[in-house]
């Protein structure tokens, strides 16, 4: 065979196929996005084949400000510039004292008034294992209560208050974890839904509690998001999360709120805590703190602060580099009102999609808070539950998944059936950018409805609305050819990855 008859390979290819031959079956992400990212700025992300994405992942909400935003990308050149230490453990340096001063200036006046911080492993289970052990040192206690649906990591103890079975059934106990229902309307635990189901959850955590044949003992910690991410894009009801502090607070048992996710304006406000006026007893951060880069914190009331020096350490607490971009970060969200902008943009996106719902069936519901969202894909055809509630298609939203890839559009899965489509674009996301994003969304969504049932006029006339606005894309045709089990391999990735 001659040479000029040898297929090209297709640039960034051959750094797929080594990837696929030398990393281990456990990576997720790679398997969802056969993409190899060469530049990125802001939201938009560029392929070694010359494509351009929409990234609406942001690291799993990890970007606040999008991808090397001009502010972060300052303060890790003049940190490199200064000649400051890289790396120093937990030594004091003036990068690691601004960004505490940071820090505590964007939480809660009243929790940081009281407030110390440990500086963790650079992830954010990590943090979630320090809490923890804060928790039984100051209490002399064991166990936890945690939730269904829940998600907090992936090392022992943060596994053990994670709900997800599929990554749990494989390995040993992590530790005695009484799980609680949490309120999720649309498939609530109690059958009911709404407001009274969240009424139930928290009836049945009280009685639980205090039943003295209900087989808990007191644990050390109640741990909790106040917006579940990998759960399915799930808000807690202010009201359930100030029954679940008053809950643990006329018990004496410490309430641990993870925002690892959910933190630096995500939802609307700086911290997801402050829909509710909840005051915790410890928060776990990570993710956006670090302005891109590794940083975990758990932050808590000084009254827990029981630990003897080297009650947990890790070597890289000291990364300098994330904390002058962590800080940087952190003021600019403030500044700008990046958390208002996000409730703003989040509830026009919420709005729109929720009236495309009522044209396209196979959207079962559209919720989240601020720039969290999620849109949960189901079974069109099939009969509703006793909440108004359809089967999830996990199939199905691999498909739209594949579909918005094909626009242009990056957007990842999760809930309880990996059927929910997750979006946690950027804070600094542009109008034009989120008229994009919902255009793409529809025409995915529109064109894989076509080719799994009969085409209706609605969805027809969604595509259509979404071709006018110059989206560019195939018609989904290729989706629609995927076999089952690259359904199936979608549905059994866990994807968050403190």
């Amino acid at each position: 065979m001659s040479l000029a008859a040898i297929p090209a390979q297709a640039p960034g290819e051959a750094v797929l196929r080594r990837q696929r031959v030398r990393e281990s079956s456990a990576r997720t992400y790679a398997r969802s996005f056969p993409i190899v990212p060469v530049r990125a700025n802001g939201m938009t992300v560029e392929g070694a084949d010359g494509r351009r994405y929409l990234d609406c992942l942001s690291g799993a909400g990890t970007l606040a400000l999008g991808h090397n935003h001009p502010v972060v990308l300052e303060a890790i050149r003049r940190t490199l510039d200064s000649g400051a230490p890289l790396h120093l453990l937990d030594l004091a340096t003036a990068e690691k004292d601004d960004f505490t001063t940071a820090l505590f200036e964007s939480l809660p006046p009243e929790f940081a008034a009281r407030a110390r911080v440990h500086f963790c492993g650079p992830a954010g289970t990590d943090a979630v294992e320090a809490a923890l052990k804060l928790m039984q040192t100051a209490t002399g206690r064991s166990g936890a209560l945690a939730f269904t649906g829940a998600y907090h990591g992936m090392t022992a103890g943060a596994l053990a208050l994670t709900g997800n079975t599929a990554v749990k059934e494989p390995l040993p106990s992590g530790g005695d974890v009484v799980r609680l229902p949490y309120p999720y309307g649309y498939r609530c635990p109690f059958g009911v839904g709404g407001e009274a189901g969240a009424d139930l959850s928290a009836t049945y955590v009280e009685r639980l509690l205090d039943d003295p044949s209900g087989g808990v003992t007191t644990p050390a910690a109640m741990v909790l998001e106040a917006v579940q991410g990998e759960g399915g894009v799930v808000p807690a009801p202010d009201g359930w999360l100030r029954a679940m502090r008053r809950i643990t607070a006329e018990r004496g048992i410490p309430l641990i709120v993870d925002e690892v996710q959910t933190g630096v304006g995500r939802t609307g406000r700086m911290w997801a805590v402050e829909h509710s006026g909840v005051v915790p007893d410890a928060m776990v951060l990570s993710k956006a703190i670090g302005g891109s880069l590794p940083l975990a914190v758990v932050v808590y009331r000084e009254d827990y602060d029981g630990w003897r020096p080297g009650a947990h350490t890790g070597t890289f607490r000291g990364n300098t580099l994330a904390m002058a971009a962590g800080a940087a970060t952190l003021r600019y969200v403030a500044a700008h009102g990046l958390a208002e902008r996000a409730a703003v943009v989040g509830d026009r996106l919420t709005s729109r999609l929720r009236d495309l719902a009522t044209e396209l069936p196979a959207i079962g519901d559209v919720r989240g808070r601020g720039l969290m969202l999620g849109v949960e894909l189901v079974d069109a055809a099939a009969e509703p539950d006793s909440c108004g509630a359809r089967p999830a298609d996990p199939a199905f939203a691999v498909r739209v998944r594949e579909a918005c890839l094909e626009r242009g559009l990056i957007v990842e899965l999760g809930g309880r059936h990996d059927a929910v489509l997750r979006l946690l674009p950027p804070l600094t996301i542009t109008d034009e950018q989120a008229a994009a994003v919902f255009d793409r969304l529809a025409d995915a969504i529109a064109s894989v409805s076509s080719v799994s049932s009969a085409p209706s006029s609605a969805a027809a006339g969604s595509a259509g609305s979404a071709e006018s606005a110059g989206v560019s894309g195939s018609a989904g045709s290729s989706a629609s050819g995927r076999d089952d089990a690259v359904a199936a391999r979608g549905a059994e990735s866990v994807r968050e990855g403190r």
